[in-house]
Parts: structure tokens; sequence; C-alpha cells
């Protein structure tokens, strides 16, 4: 399905209020005219990972509206292409075939997750093609591509930093855990997660009791648990994807667990629903996520587009909060806009070279890529879970819900133990 035209970004703009958000030096600026810059990609807004796709999408589409609000990229309107590749790495490298070689676009980003990067990774630098991805971990190990660039905060040392943050939690805990247990999705992220926490949990000297990958078929998550349980480890790493988590959580809470901290990259809680289905059993849950609206972690424009998202998120049955993917799928296309604008025109070697040498000013904060296309300084966030009541959406809104425990310079609020599933 091909993105918004520009009649469809201008009743965007009026649903939003637009007018009284771009400020008025923009709205003076003479309106884009020529032919579109095109910007193709798939996007998943059906199947498992459309949770997360379509506020991907919606802050996507927040950006190419504020764009040509500015007067566009190079003096051009920007418009969108974008197809559903249904949550399906096999259907990726035929929609970015179609996108390059049929619908000739002239700029290519990712959707959502590892799992729809990495099939598109072949056809995009078979046509040289430089490459914005959104929450890819350890797509470029392999390929190496010199025109990728991530905007994921795993960095290049997926194995020595994702779950250090994690493990550096759970060693401060007095008496310190002696046991570790290892849950994960067998899925490309989930492996690479559970890599860092093997590695690091053996450098920290804990024992692992257990340590297993489910198949993504996988829907009683009972048995899993009661093998953990049994295997009593002290702490418990677990890697899954929306189903799955809520599926862990709920045996979880009728099991009634009993772990000194629970958790690990569970997506899913990231996702307003999800808060609000699980209620108080996510007290004390210890996730990796991306932001918080914690004091600690505001820059400049954060609130703002959070702001400019969540009314039109409610018009179109998006994730009410837009806490999770917006900010980075917003900072995306900022990255291209900000190169775009610096090389002053659509040159993909050139526009690689910018992006490798220069840094970016974000909603998320400033950034700056490596050789791989990774950020040159990590940031996991690791938050918990803290004094969920019910099942209301204010409490999330707010500061202290969800408290930043690490990396310690955006820490906001102390580790509470145990995890119990809410009991």
């Amino acid at each position: 399905m091909k993105d918004f035209s520009r009649r469809d970004l201008g009743r965007l703009a009026l649903a939003a209020g637009a007018a009284a958000t771009v400020p008025a030096t923009a709205r003076a600026q003479a309106a884009p005219s020529g032919a579109p810059i095109r910007i193709g990609y798939s996007m998943s807004l059906s199947g498992g990972l459309a949770g997360n796709g379509r506020p991907a999408l919606l802050a996507h589409r927040i950006w190419a509206e504020e764009v040509n609000a500015r007067g566009g990229l190079l003096g051009r309107p920007v418009e969108l292409v974008h197809y559903d590749d249904q949550s399906t790495g096999a259907q990726v490298p035929g929609i970015y075939t179609k996108l390059i070689d049929v619908d000739k676009v002239d700029l290519v980003v990712s959707g959502y997750a590892t799992a729809i990067i990495a099939p598109a990774m072949p056809v995009v630098m078979q046509r040289n093609m430089t490459f914005v991805s959104l929450f890819g971990t350890g797509v470029n190990s392999d390929f190496k591509y010199d025109r990728y660039f991530s905007i994921n905060p795993a960095g290049s040392n997926v194995k020595e930093t994702f779950a250090k943050g994690f493990l550096d939690i759970a060693m401060a805990m007095d008496p310190k855990p002696r046991s570790i247990a290892l849950v994960n999705l067998d899925s490309d992220f989930h492996q690479r997660t559970a890599e860092s926490a093997r590695y690091l949990a053996k450098q920290h000297g804990l024992r692992i009791v257990y340590d297993r990958a489910y198949p993504p078929s996988t829907v009683d998550f009972t048995p899993i648990l009661r093998s953990v349980q049994a295997a009593r480890p002290d702490i418990v790493f677990v890697g899954s994807y929306p189903p799955d988590t809520a599926g862990m959580l709920r045996a979880a809470s009728e099991l009634r667990v009993n772990f000194q901290m629970f958790g690990g990259p569970m997506i899913g809680p990231h996702i307003t629903a999800q808060k609000l289905q699980l209620g108080p059993i996510l007290n004390n849950l210890v996730v990796w996520d991306v932001y918080a609206p914690e004091p600690t972690l505001q820059f400049p424009g954060t609130q703002a587009l959070i702001e400019r998202y969540q009314p039109l998120a409610a018009k179109e049955g998006a994730d009410a909060l837009g806490h999770y993917v917006p900010p980075l799928a917003y900072t995306q296309m900022q990255v291209l806009e900000q190169a775009v604008k610096r090389v002053g025109s659509l040159d993909q070697a050139a526009l690689a070279a910018d992006m490798h040498k220069n840094q970016f000013d974000t909603v998320i904060g400033p950034l700056k890529f490596d050789e791989l296309g990774e950020w040159t300084e990590e940031r996991n966030l690791y938050t918990q879970y803290q004094g969920v009541q019910g099942n209301g959406i204010e409490q999330f809104r707010k500061a202290g819900t969800q408290v930043i425990l690490y990396p310690p310079r955006y820490k906001s609020g102390e580790l509470r133990k145990p995890y119990t599933a809410g009991a």
C-alpha cells in the first residue's frame, strides 16, 4: 500500500492542529514544489509486529508533514511509500525490490525489528542504497555494509553490553545472586541477547542453572516456568516478543513465582495495550527499554513529539502512549533529513559518508554512528515497573511508574524486589 499523498498529509495536519505547532518562520517558507522525494520501506501493519509497526508509521507521517510544512527537502515535497510486510521476513525482499526497481524511490529506510531488517539487506546492498534501520540488533555484524545506519541503542558490542545493565543491577543486590536462568524465544534478536546474558553471567561468576530457547509456536508457558522454578535460580533473564511476554507473565502470576529479579528484553509491556491488560502483574518487572517518561531522560523535542502523537494515535487506534517506538522512528527520519540537508543532494555515497562523519541532534538526544553504523555510545535502558495499581492508563503517563535503574546517568529510582507477578 502506498503511503499518504500530499492531500492526505494536509488532512493529517488539519486533524493534528498542525498550524498551531509549526513555528511561524517555518509556515512562512515557500511551499515545496517539483517531483517529490520518495522514501520507501516495508512496515508491519498486520501480524505480530503490527503493535509497533503502526506507531512507527504514524511517527513517520508526523515527520513528513512537518518537513513539508517547512518547505520540504531540497525544496521538494517528501512522499512516503510503504507496503505491509505482514510481520513476515519472507515478504521483505520482494517489497524492497519493488520499491527500488519499480517505484523508483529515492531513499530507503527499514520497518520495525531485526527480523524485518535483515531480509532487506541483500537487496539494499545490491542497489548500493543508504539504509537507516529501526530497532535492529546486530544486523550489520555479518553484512558489514558501510551504508547501513541503525536507530537502536544496543550499539556494536551486543555480546559485551546488551545484558550489562541487567547484570549490574542484580550484582548490586544484597545478598548478591549466585545463580541465573536464561529463557528466550528462538529468534535472531533474542538469541543475541541471551548470548550477552550468558557471557556476562560467567564474567560475574553466576551459575547458569537453566538455559533454553523455546520455539515461536509456543502458547503454553507454564511448563517452561515450572522448569525454571525447579532449577531455583536467584534471577531470571527472559527474551520474548509481545504474545510470548503476555503468556509468560500470566503463567508467572498463576504459578505465583518468586524470584529476586525477573525480566530482560521482554518486548510487550512497551505497548500500551499490554500495559493495561497486565496491570499489577508488571510490578517489580525489570525490562530492557529505550525510553521512559522520567525526568532524567528528557531531550529537546521528546515531549513535544509525544504530545503531537497521542491525539493522532487515539483517532487511528495506534499505541496510545507512544513511549517506545515513536521517538526512535521519528529519529530515524531526522537522521535522513539532516544528512540530505548537509549533503545537498540524494547521492547515496555522499549521504553515507556524511552519516559516518557527523553527529545528529534528535528527539532522543545527540547520536553518532560508528563504522558498523551503530551508535558510538550504546544506551540500553533497564527500567522497573513500580506501584502499578489496576489497569488505568494515566499512571503510565507520569514519572515514577516505570523508573530507570540503568544506566547510572539516567537513573531515577531504586530496585524493588522480589518479583512475584503481582501476588
